[in-house]
């Protein structure tokens, strides 16, 4: 390799990716495997509806406006979307907890504050067990989350004595790709696909039944890895923290599954 080749190589250099979502969300991940060397493919496999229950969604939030919940959590960016479509105001005196970087990055970019982040585990046990070692008396919590999410933020707080209201904000949706993109993936030219949460697993799963052993799962995190394997797939490279940074650097350190012009377009 010529010094000029050493200097303009990049670890994802030929590689197809495949991003799972769409928005802004997925132009920032683009951009960044673009700045990595590789093309990335967005094909959202999940978009978000609002809640069936619309009515409760507006009272918590009035309630939160008003200062009566001590505590905020937020388990994803979606739901940060709909705190800024409701144009809320949270007050001073009500904490946010965020589930993960990616979390506290949406909320801090649309002007509201975060008071806690989980340091070791980026999940909502993990979030759980933070709040609960920093409020030793009972607090009033709002618990906003997407349909599918499993309870165990609100059980746990519950069970710890604090006063939940857990509050469906959105729910998740599958979306069907192209013929082009499944075909893609089913031959081949895919070489990663991102999975980056328990319902974009799903999806993978569905609308991909046929992918090569050669394409490179890759899980943002041990339990999205957890999740993606109970739903039926086989992942080989998770990032040891929930970020899309941490995610894109597990998939750098693996070697392209194919020669880069086997599958020229």
């Amino acid at each position: 390799m010529t010094a000029s080749e050493t200097k303009t190589a990049r670890p994802l250099d030929g590689w197809r990716v495949l991003v799972p979502r769409g928005g802004p969300w997925g132009d920032s991940v683009a951009a960044s495997l673009r700045a990595q060397g590789a093309v990335p493919v967005v094909a959202p496999l999940i978009n978000f509806a609002p809640t069936t229950d619309q009515e409760a969604l507006d009272v918590a939030l009035a309630r939160l406006q008003d200062g009566h919940y001590d505590w905020l959590t937020v388990t994803s960016a979606t739901t940060v979307d709909v705190l800024f479509a409701h144009r809320v105001e949270i007050p001073r005196t009500t904490k946010i907890a965020a589930v993960g970087e990616t979390t506290a990055a949406a909320l801090l970019a649309v002007g509201y504050d975060v008071t806690l982040v989980p340091e070791l585990d980026n999940s909502a046990a993990g979030m759980a067990e933070q709040m609960i070692a920093l409020e030793p008396e009972p607090r009033r919590v709002l618990s906003l989350r997407s349909e599918i999410a499993k309870p165990v933020l609100s059980v746990m707080l519950s069970d710890a004595g604090h006063d939940v209201d857990s509050v469906v904000a959105y729910r998740t949706v599958g979306v069907p790709v192209t013929d082009r993109i499944r075909r893609d993936v089913e031959n081949g030219r895919i070489n990663a696909i991102l999975i980056t949460s328990g319902s974009v697993a799903g999806q993978v799963r569905e609308q991909f039944p046929e992918i090569p052993d050669s394409t490179l799962l890759a899980a943002i995190g041990p339990r999205t890895a957890k999740d993606a394997r109970k739903a039926g797939l086989t992942i080989a490279a998770v990032a040891d923290r929930q970020t899309v940074d941490a995610l894109i650097d597990t998939v750098s350190q693996f070697t392209l599954p194919h020669a880069a012009d086997e599958f020229a377009p």
